[in-house]
């Protein structure tokens, strides 16, 4: 229902725990080169655990390699001090969520060409931005606690937000 592309991705840790939050959410985790570090890095492996077996991912050569594949699909980009807050935004099936490096998230180019589908979580402290895994774990859960409200159910026929579980 909702998939997770990284640009750029740096800490192999972060993108082991990302691979593991798709798994749970049975989303797509697109990773876009140049990468941080080798995709047979221990840290990612061990931080998916032994998750990253069940995981659908996918690696694309470039930007441009990855909005050729995505042509038919919805991206949603996220940034740290522009763009809709997350909770007004209106996420879609099929939603494809754009996260930017570590280090600088998504560069400004992708923010002027894409302007109406930046999203942003509300921050009232006085950090820049969150953890890289944290973010997607925050965008990824308000996606699908919006379409489980649509009564579209994104964990199968009994939804487990709806049950208080997540």
């Amino acid at each position: 229902m909702i998939n997770i592309a990284l640009i750029e991705p740096e800490i192999p840790q972060n993108t082991g725990n990302i691979g593991r939050l798709c798994v749970s959410s049975d989303s797509e985790l697109h990773l876009v080169k140049p990468l941080g570090f080798s995709l047979s890095d221990k840290y990612m492996k061990r931080a998916g655990l032994d998750y990253w077996q069940h995981l659908s991912w996918d690696v694309h050569n470039s930007f441009d390699d990855f909005i050729e594949s995505f042509a038919d699909r919805r991206l949603v980009f996220t940034c740290s001090c522009n763009g809709i807050s997350i909770h007004d935004y209106e996420f879609q099936p099929g939603d494809t969520i754009v996260f930017g490096k570590e280090s600088v998230g998504l560069p400004q180019w992708m923010f002027d060409k894409y302007h109406d589908n930046v999203v942003t979580i509300p921050m009232i402290g006085k950090t820049r931005s969150l953890n890289l895994a944290n973010s997607v774990g925050i965008v990824m859960y308000e996606a699908l606690r919006q379409l489980d409200k649509k009564g579209l159910k994104p964990f199968g026929e009994k939804s487990n937000i709806r049950q208080g579980i997540l």
